[in-house]
């Protein structure tokens, strides 16, 4: 599908606040409210919006530690690899990499040995170094603040 300059201008108000009513996008960007939900819906039946979502604070929600855990299994045992990060309830994200590692994986946890014990789990078969997030840089000025 061929994206044009006013379907940029959708998505990029529906990333500020995925909330908002077909008939305020269409305010806020110049269209009538019946071309802009036929926009979203060509959208999202193109797979180009594939989900709503909404951004948490987890410090607020009581996690203590997020980290980013980089993984580089010792050999190719990527299903057991994957069937730990997919039921590990921690887990924000998991991602394959190029590069030096193979994975690179986002924790939200209670306390930092929730942390350890993730990386006991993974230890026999993957070497880890590990990162804790200290604060998040935003990347778009008039983003929605979580704070």
């Amino acid at each position: 599908m061929k994206m044009d300059e006013m379907d940029f201008k959708i998505i990029e108000e529906l990333r500020k606040d995925a909330r908002l009513s077909m008939r305020e996008l269409a305010k806020r960007v110049n269209l009538s409210s019946p071309s802009v939900t036929e926009r979203v819906r060509r959208l999202e039946s193109k797979g180009i919006i594939e989900e709503y979502t909404i951004k948490t604070n987890p410090k607020k929600m009581g996690y203590g530690a997020e980290c980013i855990i980089e993984v580089t299994l010792k050999q190719a045992e990527y299903d057991r690899f994957k069937l730990i990060v997919q039921r590990h309830p921690g887990v924000v994200f998991c991602y394959r990499i190029s590069g030096k590692s193979c994975y690179m994986v986002k924790l939200n946890v209670v306390a930092m040995q929730d942390v350890e014990q993730f990386i006991d789990l993974i230890t026999p078969f993957a070497y880890t170094a590990t990162y804790f997030i200290l604060s998040e840089v935003p990347i778009r000025p008039n983003s929605v603040s979580s704070e």
